[in-house]
């Protein structure tokens, strides 16, 4: 996979940068499909989103109006808006498609939204909510919370409380802890494993394990992802590759529940691996 390999290149020298450009990134993730991906035309056109939001507000207008103004020009005039009838559609992930489309899933369009905020000059994260993915834009008192797959609803905490029931059930309660921002690696992530989660689904292996390696490259000791590349890896026929990545899971998890079968299993794909060579 060439545009796999250019996504890695770029995604491991956006890495070890910080902060880390979450929009670059995103771009860089895409690019496993997109290997020509013209990055520029992508950042171009989240500065004339931007342009479109500030040319309808004076100059001086309060975060209240600037977030009203994002949402009526993303999703009243332009058209962005949740795919909730392919809602596991892989293009859902990629933000040059969502650009060009006008469709994703919370993640992707909280990053427009984030990424058109920003350029307008609000303060404005990501939030790592439980099964939905929102922004929170900051005021000098309190916060505004909106959800881009909605709309740009804005949830105070009897919405919030609702969207978290009907993503996890009674799994979760709500805690205001559960607002906290999200840095730019961990949306990054979370993508990854969407798109990882979506390609296993479809049995497409190869493209789930790249997502993985990419996750890895982010978050090199997320034990986790090492267990998903391992379980992959085996899936592949991968036995030496599988049992490193769970020696590294006992290093970060020496006192994990399953730590004895993990070792059993490490043994088992090492007498594969020497039966195999």
């Amino acid at each position: 996979m060439d545009g796999a390999d250019a996504s890695r290149r770029l995604l491991r020298r956006l890495a070890s940068e910080e902060p880390l450009d979450l929009a670059r990134a995103a771009l860089a993730v895409a690019r496993e499909e997109y290997p020509e991906l013209d990055e520029g035309k992508y950042l171009r056109v989240l500065d004339q989103l931007a342009e479109g939001v500030q040319s309808g507000v004076p100059a001086g207008a309060t975060v209240e109006r600037r977030v009203g103004r994002i949402n009526a020009h993303l999703f009243h005039e332009l058209g962005f808006a949740g795919n909730q009838g392919d809602y596991y559609d892989p293009r859902n992930s990629f933000l040059n498609d969502v650009l060009d489309r006008r469709l994703g899933i919370p993640l992707t369009l909280s990053i427009v939204w984030m990424e058109v905020g920003r350029r307008c000059g609000l303060r404005v994260d990501g939030v790592g909510f439980p099964g939905h993915f929102l922004c929170k834009v900051r005021l000098d008192e309190g916060d505004l919370v909106v959800d881009p797959f909605h709309r740009g609803q804005l949830l105070g905490v009897d919405g919030l409380k609702k969207l978290l029931s009907s993503a996890v059930g009674d799994k979760v309660k709500f805690d205001p802890r559960l607002l906290q921002p999200a840095r730019s690696r961990e949306i990054l992530v979370r993508m990854l494993q969407n798109l990882r989660a979506i390609y296993q689904q479809r049995d497409d292996i190869p493209r789930a394990l790249s997502a993985v390696d990419r996750v890895l490259l982010l978050a090199p000791d997320d034990a986790r992802a090492l267990r998903e590349r391992a379980q992959l890896y085996e899936r592949l026929g991968g036995s030496a590759a599988a049992a490193a990545d769970l020696d590294k899971v006992l290093q970060l998890e020496p006192g994990a529940p399953d730590a004895e079968a993990l070792r059993a299993r490490v043994l088992r794909l090492r007498g594969t691996s020497q039966f195999l060579n």
